[in-house]
């Protein structure tokens, strides 16, 4: 099947699901993600888009040295680092679970390539801000972690590890968060990035030490427009995909009680997050990056 065409002048075409899929090289989705929503908001200073040059400051250890200015080295002697508007010097860390249910959905993107193509793209727009990046990626283990850095080369280095990432089996987020509470020495900002099957106030009791640290968390719940808004005209089997167990599920109780119950948990898990002071964002991976990504550059703003 042929790429689907993009026309001139939309840049923020890059971001619907369709034409992510027929992308491979993640960096280059990565960037066109964020290239595409930096047109869309017309470099608005509000987003801190803006790479003015605004001052120097001193050289610190773990300073990406590409920003040490060396003509101000060779007349003062003095290591410094140019500071741009709209730098905000915060640590990202990404939490990307990737379980057996985050493999469901499609076409065009399974929830976990949808999550990924999302993962990456607020690792690349960190290191845009000259943010350390860094990342997690887990199941019922912790399976892959980069610890945050602003270091030449950490960029490829977690936008590698988050591509790497398979469906996996069962989810559990005490271990993952317990693990990254144990090795976090600044606060920043924490995204965590599932379809959160799970109890809710299993998750928020795993986040809550994270809150307790000061870290700014954010919960992006990705689900498949199938899960959402599923369409069934006769019985169905279903399976869970990190069981194995199945269940014959009636197409009447999909239309009337099953909506009901998945916008009960969906709703469960933003008021529990609210209560540690998270914030949640239900992301439909049929839907374009540009509003998740747009909610992201509003929470940064806020927690500034």
């Amino acid at each position: 099947m042929p790429a689907p065409e993009i026309r001139p002048g939309r840049p923020q075409d890059l971001l619907r699901p369709e034409v992510l899929a027929s992308l491979r090289n993640l960096e280059l989705v990565a960037r066109a993600a964020v290239d595409g929503l930096r047109a869309g908001l017309h470099r608005s200073p509000e987003f801190g888009f803006s790479q003015e040059f605004a001052e120097y400051r001193a050289y610190a250890e773990g300073d990406d040295p590409r920003f040490i200015d060396w003509n101000v080295y060779a007349r003062t002697d003095r290591t410094v680092v140019k500071r741009f508007l709209g730098e905000t010097n915060s640590h990202l860390m990404v939490l990307l679970d990737a379980s057996a249910s985050m493999g469901f959905g499609g076409p065009p993107l399974t929830k976990l390539r949808y999550a990924q193509f999302l993962a990456a793209s607020l690792v690349f727009l960190a290191a845009r801000q000259h943010d350390a990046a860094g990342c997690m990626l887990f199941d019922e283990r912790v399976r892959d972690y980069c610890p945050p850095s602003s270091r030449t080369g950490q960029l490829h280095r977690v936008l590698h590890a988050i591509d790497a990432a398979t469906p996996g089996i069962g989810t559990r987020f005490d271990r993952p968060f317990e693990d990254f509470s144990a090795k976090s020495i600044r606060r920043g900002l924490v995204a965590v990035i599932s379809d959160f099957y799970c109890e809710p106030k299993e998750l928020i009791e795993s986040a809550r030490p994270l809150a307790w640290q000061g870290q700014d968390v954010i919960l992006f719940q990705v689900l498949d427009a199938g899960e959402l808004e599923p369409e069934f005209d006769s019985n169905v089997l279903l399976e869970d995909l990190e069981t194995g167990a199945a269940v014959e599920v009636a197409a009447e109780y999909m239309r009337h009680v099953y909506p009901d119950r998945l916008r009960a948990h969906i709703d469960e898990i933003k008021h529990a997050a609210a209560g540690i002071g998270a914030d949640h964002v239900l992301v439909n991976s049929s839907e374009s990056l540009e509003e998740a990504l747009r909610r992201y550059l509003l929470f940064r703003r806020r927690r500034q």
